[in-house]
C-alpha cells in the first residue's frame, strides 16, 4: 500500500487517502500543470524534482497565479510502483504567491 507525506501534513496511505490528498491540490488550481524537472538517484531513493504552476480559481481562490518548485522522495516497491513518497515544497514562497502572484 503506497503512501504520501506532504511537508509536515498527515501521512494519506492508500490510493483513496492519495486521491483525496491530491484532489485538495486539484480543486484550488483546476488548470495545474506539474512538471518534471529532473528525477535524481540518491542513497535514499529516487528524488523527484518538479515544478507546479497554476491559478488559485477554485473554491474562495485568489485569481492569482503560482509558480512553485518543490521535490518528493520516493521509495520504490518490489513491484516497481511508488510504496512511499515524501514530498516538500516552500511553504511561505507558496502562500506568498497565492497573496500577490508571481511575476512572469
Amino acid at each position: 500500500m503506497g503512501s504520501l507525506k506532504v511537508n509536515d501534513s498527515e501521512t494519506a496511505v492508500g490510493r483513496s487517502a492519495i486521491a483525496e490528498l491530491t484532489r485538495g491540490f486539484m480543486s484550488i488550481f483546476p488548470d495545474m500543470v506539474v512538471t518534471l524537472d529532473e528525477l535524481v538517484s540518491a542513497s535514499e531513493g529516487t528524488e523527484c524534482h518538479w515544478t507546479l504552476t497554476g491559478t488559485n480559481s477554485g473554491p474562495d481562490g485568489t485569481g492569482n497565479r503560482i509558480r512553485t518548485s518543490g521535490h518528493e522522495l520516493w521509495q520504490i516497491g518490489a513491484d516497481g510502483l511508488i510504496a512511499e513518497s515524501k514530498g516538500s515544497f516552500d511553504v511561505g514562497e507558496y502562500t506568498r504567491q497565492l497573496e500577490a502572484g508571481f511575476a512572469e
